[in-house]
């Protein structure tokens, strides 16, 4: 209405905002006051929604990680064979590169949670996130033994190890470590599957 009241943007527009910002000025520029100016929102109002920028960060993340999630849905069942659809896995989970917006909040959010005012809470929803992954992985290493693509390993425990070595390469690439970038992760990857994982390896 004319003159009237600004409406607060919807929730989901505040943290595409946040993750906008994140990419294009990196996470040290967004502080509640320049989130606020790009949505039109005081600096007040957003913590009156999100209590603190740690629970902004972390709802962030977990915005971000519905929309990996729903791709991640697509991809796993889709048509093709258990490696097919273990490549495209891998190639989600990887970081785009040095500074990744979602990997970047991730390593800040992991960060956060070691301080003692860490709440519970906020770790078990980061462990939701972690066990969405796991379990997805755990699900497709099981077919592709099933197939008799895969060894017969234990599907749990190959999944655990598969994503510890991803996001060490990960945490390299999203940082910047000189010598790792995501073709050579992806190309170490490739080569632990073949030589760990494959049947006819």
């Amino acid at each position: 209405m004319a003159g009237g009241r600004r409406q607060a943007p919807p929730r989901e527009e505040v943290l595409a905002a946040a993750m906008t910002m994140i990419a294009e000025r990196g996470l040290e520029k967004l502080t509640m006051a320049a989130l606020g100016r790009e949505v039109g929102m005081s600096s007040g109002h957003l913590l009156y929604y999100f209590h603190s920028k740690d629970e902004l960060l972390l709802q962030a993340l977990e915005w971000s990680e519905g929309r990996l999630g729903a791709e991640r849905g697509r991809l796993l069942t889709r048509r093709g064979t258990a490696r097919e659809r273990l490549d495209a896995y891998v190639d989600l989970y990887v970081p785009d590169g040095h500074r990744d917006p979602h990997w970047t909040l991730w390593l800040e959010v992991w960060n956060r949670s070691q301080s003692a005012a860490a709440d519970a809470v906020a770790r078990d929803r980061q462990a939701a996130i972690e066990g969405a992954w796991h379990r997805d992985l755990v699900a497709l290493l099981a077919e592709g033994i099933s197939r008799g693509e895969f060894r017969p390993v234990d599907p749990d425990r190959c999944a655990a190890r598969l994503r510890a070595l991803l996001d060490g390469f990960s945490i390299h690439v999203a940082i910047g470590l000189r010598g790792t970038d995501r073709a050579q992760v992806l190309g170490h990857v490739r080569e632990f599957l073949e030589t760990d994982l494959l049947a006819d390896a």
